[in-house]
């Protein structure tokens, strides 16, 4: 867990509507998501089959964006709609699972591939685990 997010969700001052663990932790896995995803497609492109990686390249940005976004959407709190949340993680849920079935199949030729995809399940695992909480 970062050194913010919880201290953050502690000091919001209204209640709010979900695990705040869980909450953490989802925003935490999708911002490391996101990360791994940017820096795994920068590897990609200075691979020298950089042409054979061009579908991992796309799946890492596409998973990177969307996982900031959902990060930042649940950061914010004032006027909650469990709705869009709920939609945001499962569409996170569905990128996280492309991009690391995507890197899963580079994971023994390219390190970087590897550990994105690890991130990817991460983030998976806790967007279900904060899906799971709101239902």
């Amino acid at each position: 867990m970062t050194a913010t997010t919880k201290p953050m969700l502690e000091t919001y001052p209204q209640p709010i509507n979900l695990d705040r663990a869980a909450l953490a932790g989802a925003i935490d896995a999708l911002i490391a998501c996101s990360e791994a995803c940017t820096a795994c497609a920068d590897a990609c492109l200075s691979e020298g089959m950089v042409a054979e990686l061009t579908k991992c390249i796309r799946t890492n940005m596409d998973c990177a964006d969307i996982c900031a976004t959902t990060a930042r959407v649940l950061s914010r709190h004032t006027g909650y709609d469990a709705n869009v949340s709920r939609a945001l993680l499962e569409a996170c849920m569905m990128a996280c699972a492309a991009c690391a079935d995507e890197c899963g199949r580079h994971a023994d030729t390219h390190e970087h591939c590897r550990i994105c995809a690890t991130a990817c399940r991460e983030a998976e695992r806790a967007c279900r685990d904060l899906l799971d909480s709101m239902r």
